[in-house]
């Protein structure tokens, strides 16, 4: 009997074993995105690592870490001696996958561990790194996750190396499998790069990488093209779409090539498979070499061959002296990459071999390192820091620590550590206020209830402050009422001149009860939420108000959202589909299908909905919407791309319009089933509950404070 009809596997655990869902639907909603990192796959589940690592002994970890530095491991010796430049390698790929425009990637969930990240050719023998550092994780164990870890040993070894460093902040909780939420890039080859329109700045959204498994740009140019100018459009564009401007990016690129070298040794025809594509008896190591021994000065990772500067492992402004002090001509490597090298290299600037041997070898830059000399503005930044050392040092500190620590979100995630205790604009600080005594806040209410403010109104503005928050990078919420702000404020899916009125409202009866405008929010959307309902609606305070100067406008512009599915609102019609996006954003707000669904049903029975579709009730919070939804005393038809109507069965009366995230409910048969649950006659004691719960599940999304 053949492998492949083995009547003792009746499991469909790979992809060529059994036809599955996916492949006779195709386009079918997949709700999975919504159920990843359940308690079901979590071993810590019962741990709260916020406060297991207050317990950490930091000072001991540091130790243990240095002492790592310098124990050179025969299976993987450490360049010059020193793993520093290879954990700062690690720790800049863990946090560089960040990108701005869905806050998604970074290194808060440690998942550098678990593929695609541990198999991008751009991440090449950084398994060897982690496997380094466990017995550092062994020993401190649920104390340390595996997220801080990879961030810590960067920074220890940048000061271990005389590095300017601001410190690491920890509380970084890990994850336990493969992300299923983060688009990647539709490439199905590694270093594709079928993700530009027109120009290398018409880069597809959200990403911020040149090619598939690559973290920023190709350091050979694109496309291994070896032209800096057009590389340095890839590093702009790149760098932007991670947070960081010009000098920024020049601090990063410059202070990072500081350490370390490029390992291209031979073909990469020598290179094994990447780790998950390993034999079993690999034991989770990849890209196992054929040249020689294979590691050391055989070593084969890029491609690129060489150091960057004469000390590998310390810090010093070599590298920029280094870039203005010669002509550079461009050669390939052992391996055939494309690289550069100083036209009549001085003797002093020669640079030892990397197993410590009296060879020297000649520097190296690669064409994205040759960009920050060629393009004007970038050159312009590095002359300046090659004049000012200290400035240079500073830059890369800030720089880094923003690289480190930007989708942590605000500083109450900052849990414990050895940071400099500095705000920064791009942690989105909030002023503290206190939580409201029960006689103040039933002022407030009360204030709200006589203002004449209708329960749509409310609700709406309280939805639209509350659900900018994203949890993928901990921004948005609430908490700050930026949307008083630009660049909130102007939203269209936000109503701007009901929105006006509302907060004119708003903020006068916060001023006269000496309250903060997002408390007020909030309790209005409560108070809303009570008219539709009859029920309390219990609400947290102690919501402090963000300033204007403290809101990054271009930063947060990233947030709105051009399509939102709870509020039936879309600019224009988008190559995914309406419930797609909905679904992006329901897992952004941390929402599982049960929530989606209730939050969903509940908006629309109290009037929620932009473009009108999707309204079939009085307005109450009950469970008429689902109970619609499901009649077969009507038949649906499509009016356009996201329109559709109810014709009555006998009469053929239309008598209701709905969107596509509307009629999802009811088409996906998953969703169908949890619509069932609510439109049961003995489910709106439930319904009501439910959805009271994720209302103040999103109200209060951004109070980490409360965790």
């Amino acid at each position: 009997m053949s492998e492949s009809k083995c009547p003792f596997h009746g499991a469909t655990t790979t992809v060529n074993l059994g036809t599955q869902n996916k492949d006779w639907w195709p386009n079918h909603l997949n709700l999975d995105i919504l159920r990843q990192h359940d308690v079901k796959s979590n071993p810590l589940n019962e741990i709260d690592y916020r406060e297991k690592v207050k317990s950490l002994d930091l000072e001991a970890v540091i130790k243990d870490l240095k002492f790592v530095m310098t124990d050179s491991k025969d299976w993987w010796p450490a360049d010059y001696g020193h793993y520093g430049p290879f954990f700062i390698r690690m720790t800049w790929h863990a946090a560089g996958t960040y990108r701005t425009g869905d806050g998604r990637g970074g290194a808060a969930t440690g998942a550098q561990r678990f593929a695609p990240l541990n198999s991008w050719p751009d991440n090449g023998n950084l398994d060897k790194a982690r496997r380094l550092l466990w017995p550092v994780k062994q020993k401190y164990g649920n104390a340390l996750s595996w997220a801080d870890l990879l961030v810590l040993a960067g920074n220890v070894a940048i000061e271990d190396m005389g590095g300017p460093n601001h410190g690491t902040a920890l509380g970084r909780n890990d994850i336990w499998h493969s992300e299923k939420d983060i688009y990647w890039g539709s490439e199905d080859e590694w270093l594709g790069d079928n993700r530009y329109g027109k120009t290398r700045q018409d880069l597809e959204n959200p990403l911020a990488a040149v090619q598939m498994g690559l973290i920023y740009v190709n350091p050979q140019g694109p496309n291994e093209n070896p032209d800096p100018a057009l590389s340095a459009q890839d590093v702009r564009e790149t760098f932007k779409r991670m947070a960081m401007n010009d000098a920024e990016t020049v601090a990063l690129t410059a202070g990072g090539h500081t350490f370390g070298k490029a390992h291209g040794a031979d073909s990469e025809d020598f290179k094994g498979p990447n780790p998950e594509a390993a034999e079993i008896h690999e034991q989770g190591f990849g890209w196992t070499s054929g040249f020689k021994s294979g590691k050391g000065v055989h070593a084969i990772t890029s491609g690129i061959e060489g150091p960057w500067t004469p000390n590998p492992i310390r810090w010093d402004m070599d590298y920029l002296k280094l870039l203005f002090k010669y002509e550079w001509e461009c050669k390939k490597s052992p391996a055939g990459a494309w690289q550069w090298h100083p036209i009549n290299c001085a003797e002093e600037d020669m640079v030892p071999q990397v197993d410590g041997s009296d060879e020297k070898v000649l520097p190296m830059m690669t064409t994205a390192d040759m960009s920050m000399k060629v393009d004007p503005e970038y050159n312009k930044i590095c002359k300046s820091f090659l004049e000012n050392p200290e400035a240079f040092g500073e830059a890369f500190a800030k720089a880094w620590f923003k690289l480190l620590h930007r989708d942590m979100g605000p500083k109450s995630n900052y849990i414990t550590g050895d940071y400099k205790d500095v705000d920064y604009s791009w942690q989105d600080p909030v002023e503290s206020s206190p939580q409201l005594s029960n006689e103040k806040e039933t002022a407030v209410r009360a204030a709200i209830a006589d203002s004449g403010l209708s329960q749509l109104a409310l609700i709406e503005t309280a939805w639209a402050s509350a659900s900018t928050f994203r949890q993928s990078d901990n921004r948005g919420g609430a908490n700050g009422a930026r949307i008083r702000l630009e660049p909130q404020k102007n939203w269209a899916v936000n109503k701007p001149e009901q929105l006006q009125g509302v907060l004119e409202s708003l903020e006068n009866i916060a001023s006269n009860l000496g309250v903060s405008i997002a408390d007020t929010i909030v309790i209005g959307g409560a108070v809303g939420v009570e008219m539709a309902s009859g029920r309390k609606v219990q609400v947290t305070t102690g919501r402090g108000d963000a300033t204007q100067e403290n809101t990054d406008i271009d930063s947060f512009n990233l947030l709105k959202p051009k399509a939102c599915g709870f509020r039936n609102y879309s600019e224009k019609e988008f190559a995914v589909s309406p419930e797609e996006i909905m679904l992006d954003k329901a897992q952004l707000l941390g929402l599982n299908p049960v929530e989606l669904t209730v939050l969903v049903g509940g908006l629309r029975a109290m009037g929620v909905s932009h473009s009108g579709d999707g309204i079939w009730s009085n307005g109450k919070l009950d469970n008429s919407w689902f109970k619609k939804l499901l009649s077969m005393e009507v038949k649906w038809e499509k009016t356009g791309h996201n329109s559709y109507v109810a014709k009555d069965r006998h009469t053929h009366q239309v008598l209701r319009s709905a969107s596509r995230t509307d009629l999802v409910f009811g088409s996906n048969s998953e969703l169908r089933a949890i619509v069932e649950v609510y439109a049961a006659d003995d489910s709106k004691e439930k319904l009501l509950n439910d959805f009271i719960a994720v209302w103040n599940k999103i109200m209060n999304a951004d109070r980490f404070d409360l965790m």
